[in-house]
């Protein structure tokens, strides 16, 4: 068994739509990236590809590629699942925490939980997503962006 890590921080930007989980979110700003910018799952496919061995999502989807301009971070958590079930990995559970002044996401983690089970084929009982603030400390505490932290326990051999 492997336990991996990820964290992924990005600024609040005007005209931008906030995603998160998968989940467009009301929000009068969405977070900038050269994706979708979807913290949550960026986080998430972190965790998975540590949990493996294998390189960050920068690797896998550089933001000097045209091709991944705006793309859907559900396709690239599709690609990241693809990669551990090449390598015969099976995904145990995951846990991912959200850390923003606002928008409140509790009405939005059951759709958040159903996008990542069915991406990455998993039980929903085995998708956790929890909220926090930063208790007004710090750029997230200010309102000038949104991090998340995920840990992911995967089965299976390293090569």
């Amino acid at each position: 068994m492997f336990i991996g890590f990820g964290y992924d921080v990005h600024r609040f930007k005007k005209g931008r739509k906030l995603i998160l989980g998968g989940v467009e979110i009301a929000n009068p700003k969405g977070l900038d990236g050269h994706s979708d910018a979807d913290v949550l799952l960026h986080a998430l496919m972190d965790a998975l590809l540590g949990a493996a061995g294998l390189n960050d999502i920068g690797h896998f989807f550089p933001n000097t590629d045209s091709k991944y301009k705006d793309i859907s971070s559900i396709k690239l958590l599709e690609t990241v699942y693809k990669e551990l079930k090449k390598r015969n990995f099976k995904i145990n559970n995951i846990d991912i925490t959200v850390i923003a002044e606002f928008p409140k996401i509790y009405p939005y983690i059951e759709q958040m939980k159903e996008n990542i089970s069915k991406t990455i084929k998993l039980n929903k009982t085995r998708v956790a997503i929890k909220a926090t603030t930063n208790e007004k400390m710090g750029f997230i505490g200010r309102g000038e962006g949104i991090a998340a932290m995920a840990a992911a326990s995967i089965q299976g051999k390293r090569k």
